[in-house]
């Protein structure tokens, strides 16, 4: 029986109660109104009705008859059989978006959702459990940025389970940076960091968890140290970026769902567009999918203005990679996991032999060599030389971006500095070349007291 059913025989017999005492005389015609909850007009109106037809007179007219504003039969099974046949596996809310861009649906997303349900096509969704008060966002963006993979089967057409690596922020909502990857780990990482980076600028924080690549955790469970740095933790510590934590999944509550969003829709939409491999997923992902989940889900920060810390890209490009520091062969090479790096020709210094240097292996795999703040070769993945020269704007910053103008002013101390004196002269410009060039041939050496005594001249 029907919730206006049952209403309709209660209030049946309570009027059958006040209408006897109004017949008795105990109570007026106002009084009985006003005992029932309606005006004394519609009170009459029900009087005249039950002495001509009885309770019959009483039941509500309205029910049992189809609404004016009911949606056409034929309209709701041509809505069933679209969910059916191309949306299946969608949610209420995803499937109306579909339905109102694509398909003119015209009716909303109530009647959307209970109408599918009715028709078993959609599942009810559990009653959510008690209330928890959730940490405010950041005020500005910038502030806080979170980044997480997530391994799941993304592209249905792969029988393979991938990483998706997604950067966002705290204050918005917005996603910055997404994209799949087979597993998650330091260059993931690094490469979404640079995707921020480079049209955002520095942010204030990064809000991760304690996998191996983010910290070095000593034992299971316990805190993660913060003296023993990953390359993640070196770079951002280098770059000023505050590294922040997680003890627990319900800490990373707001990444964790905007990952049951993506995977929810995601995988659809990758469906939809017939994907089947990474590169065109990603390429999918970034120009069309992340938009329009921005301008669905972000929401505006409450403070105007921005945190982000706008830097050029020559402050950061060079510190977001794996730094790892060799001692230069006596073929002037470098030994870099089984690659052997040759050391082109430089100006500054005849050979590098035995001398300490750092290899730099960039997210996409290409390789540099530095020899302190200096830039002296770069190399594709393979290891062959590219055609890299140093300038000033390859070099590495020796301190945070906000002291910019101490990294130049080193840089034209080095210009200017002298060979040391053990150096050979090859390479080296004539007029810095120090005790190599012979005697020319006028001099003589200096004679000692015994040689000027046989030379001189002899007395008439």
């Amino acid at each position: 029986m029907r919730r206006t059913e049952i209403l309709q025989g209660v209030r049946m017999l309570k009027f059958r109660d006040v209408f006897g005492r109004c017949e008795e005389g105990g109570l007026s015609k106002l009084e009985a109104a006003e005992l029932l909850g309606v005006n004394e007009r519609t009170f009459r109106r029900w009087c005249r009705r039950f002495d001509e037809d009885g309770e019959a007179g009483l039941l509500d007219r309205r029910l049992g008859k189809p609404s004016p504003k009911r949606v056409p039969a034929r309209e709701a099974e041509e809505i069933e059989a679209l969910y059916r046949e191309r949306y299946q596996g969608f949610t209420a809310k995803h499937f109306h978006e579909h339905a109102v861009r694509n398909h003119g649906l015209r009716w909303g997303y109530t009647w959307t959702k209970t109408y599918l349900q009715e028709r078993s096509c959609l599942k009810k969704a559990p009653r959510r459990g008690a209330h928890r008060r959730k940490r405010q966002r950041k005020p500005l963006p910038g502030m806080m940025l979170h980044q997480d993979g997530s391994r799941h089967h993304w592209v249905p057409d792969l029988d393979l389970a991938l990483d998706l690596i997604v950067t966002l922020d705290d204050a918005t909502g917005a996603i910055y940076s997404a994209f799949l990857v087979e597993e998650e780990g330091t260059f993931s990482s690094l490469r979404g960091l640079a995707e921020v980076f480079a049209p955002h600028g520095l942010p204030c924080s990064l809000y991760t968890d304690r996998a191996s690549h983010y910290f070095f955790t000593p034992k299971a469970g316990e805190k993660a140290d913060p003296h023993a740095l990953t390359q993640v933790g070196r770079a951002l510590a280098q770059l000023g970026i505050e590294h922040i934590a997680a003890y627990s999944p319900q800490a990373r509550g707001r990444s964790e769902r905007t990952f049951r969003t993506l995977q929810d829709r995601l995988p659809k939409e990758l469906a939809l567009e017939c994907i089947a491999d990474v590169e065109t997923a990603n390429r999918f992902i970034a120009e069309t999918f992340l938009p329009t989940y921005n301008a669905r889900f972000a929401v505006a920060a409450t403070e105007p203005g921005t945190a982000f810390v706008a830097v050029a890209r020559a402050q950061w490009q060079d510190v977001l990679c794996v730094q790892e520091e060799r001692i230069v062969q006596n073929d002037n090479t470098v030994l870099f996991q089984g690659r052997r790096l040759q050391i082109p020709p430089s100006g500054q210094r005849p050979h590098f032999v035995k001398a300490k240097v750092r290899v730099h292996q960039y997210p996409d795999g290409t390789l540099a060599i530095f020899h302190g703040p200096r830039r002296i070769a770069g190399y594709s993945a393979q290891g062959s030389e590219l055609d890299d020269v140093a300038t000033p704007s390859s070099m590495t910053p020796c301190s945070p971006p906000s002291r910019r103008g101490l990294a130049r002013a080193e840089l034209a101390a080095l210009a200017q500095r002298r060979p040391a004196l053990t150096a050979t002269a090859r390479g080296v410009p004539a007029r810095l070349r120090v005790g190599t060039k012979k005697r020319p041939s006028g001099r003589t050496k200096k004679l000692t007291a015994s040689k000027q005594e046989n030379l001189a001249p002899v007395p008439a």
